[in-house]
């Protein structure tokens, strides 16, 4: 029994053995065939090689670096719902100092007097024989010089803390004062959107960065030093005792010749008639024209059309309190990554009195990481637009040689709109957006 087994054994291993040969046999009488294969750099490539890409820096990703909450609100115009003039109720906007720490003891000062002290040495000498300290988390160069006849300790350390610039705040378990030049602070916002952006954007205009918002519970935290301090509050002041706003619309368009020649913008005059165009105004680089409401996004588009294939690069709007600046950053907005998304559109706007008559009195300013490209000084009416021609998009190339035409070129429109803030107890309030009959009484009344 032993002795079959081992047979069978042998005979199963052998079989297999003898078949693999003669598939190996019938393959070498067939044409051989090989892989193609590349080599590059010492690294052999073929279909299956897994691809190799460059190490990229530690760098925040440009799809992650543009999120942001508020681009839905800044980022889209409802041209087919256009209202030039809004009433708003007025809210009202509290800003409150973060990070200020423990209170202060109730201790009484009198006859206290510092000349030429740097803050901490003339804190120090103020807290002699107490069991407080003081500590610099910053280096701090200013002195002070001052008298206290009589008060006490928070209102003394208050005082010579903002005669010094700086800020302090009290940590009661380790008995110290912490002096920095920079601090935090929270703006309780209101709730009307149109105020919110207002707020955002004259800070952006007066380069407050690092802004962080809830939209949730309309809140924004930022932080700085004394002149960011005094920036901001001077904005809320504004926006609190401005009756008006400004906003404008945007839209920007690369404009592609569809022939070896530039958009005959003189063909503007006989397609709309001269009273639709009210003023050309020349910049350094482009002309900025004062349209009526006639020429509007889509008639423009139309007129191009006819001459040029038209893409729309970005759409916006920004709002402004009336006498400040803004900006509006194409990039921010922009459908895709372009040459002209290095763009950024200043505007500096106030209605009132011009001349006798009511009216914006807008500066918009065309400028680059380069520095500025073009500016513009436009009065206009209220229900006025602004086309801005002539920008070639050479102006964005950076190249010594481009595919791009010579007579490719920038155009903006923009639509300026006035925001109405009333007491909230105001008539006008119920209609919310000015439009038909109550729009020209509007008008019949700030004339």
């Amino acid at each position: 029994m032993k002795k079959i087994t081992f047979y069978k054994k042998l005979f199963l291993f052998v079989v297999p053995v003898v078949l693999s040969g003669c598939a190996l046999n019938g393959s070498n009488n067939q044409q051989q065939q090989f892989d193609t294969i590349t080599v590059v750099e010492n690294l052999v490539i073929d279909e299956n090689s897994v691809p190799i890409f460059p190490k990229k820096a530690a760098l925040t990703t440009d799809t992650a670096r543009r999120f942001s909450i508020d681009l839905p609100k800044r980022c889209e115009v409802n041209w087919n719902n256009q209202n030039i003039i809004s009433v708003v109720p007025e809210e009202k906007i509290e800003i409150v100092r973060l990070g200020v720490g423990d209170t202060l003891p109730d201790l009484k000062v009198s006859d206290y007097e510092f000349k030429n002290l740097s803050v901490k040495s003339a804190l120090d000498k103020l807290l002699e024989g107490t069991y407080i300290s003081v500590v610099e988390d910053e280096g701090l160069v200013e002195t002070v010089s001052g008298s206290v006849s009589n008060g006490n300790l928070t209102d003394t350390v208050e005082l010579i803390s903002k005669m010094g610039r700086v800020y302090y705040s009290y940590d009661e378990e380790n008995s110290e004062i912490h002096l920095s030049h920079r601090a935090k602070w929270m703006i309780k916002m209101p709730k009307n959107e149109s105020i919110i952006m207002a707020l955002l954007d004259a800070m952006y205009g007066a380069d407050v960065r690092n802004l962080l918002v809830d939209w949730q519970d309309k809140t924004l935290v930022f932080e700085g030093n004394y002149q960011t301090e005094r920036e901001v509050a001077k904005i809320i002041s504004d926006i609190s005792s401005k009756k008006y706003m400004l906003a404008w619309d945007i839209d920007v368009y690369r404009v592609y010749p569809r022939t070896d020649n530039p958009i005959i913008w003189m063909n503007l005059l006989p397609a709309f008639g001269e009273n639709n165009i009210k003023m050309s105004i020349p910049g350094v680089v482009g002309r900025a024209l004062v349209v009526s409401p006639e020429i509007n996004t889509k008639t423009l588009q139309e007129f191009l059309a006819q001459q040029a294939n038209v893409v729309l690069i970005s759409q916006g709007t920004f709002v402004i309190p009336n006498g400040w600046q803004s900006r509006f950053d194409i990039g921010q907005c922009s459908k895709e990554d372009r040459l002209e998304t290095d763009l950024i559109i200043g505007a500096t706007g106030k209605y009132g009195d011009y001349g006798g008559r009511d009216k914006i009195d807008a500066k918009i300013v065309l400028r680059t990481s380069q520095g500025e490209l073009s500016s513009f000084n436009i009065p206009s009416s209220i229900g006025d637009n602004y086309v801005i021609i002539g920008i070639p998009t050479h102006s964005f190339v950076t190249t010594p040689e481009t595919l791009i035409s010579p007579f490719a070129e920038l155009v903006v429109f923009m639509s300026p709109k006035i925001i109405s803030i009333v007491d909230a107890n105001d008539e006008q309030l119920d209609q919310g957006q000015l439009v038909g009959d109550a729009l020209r009484d509007f008008l019949n009344d700030v004339e």
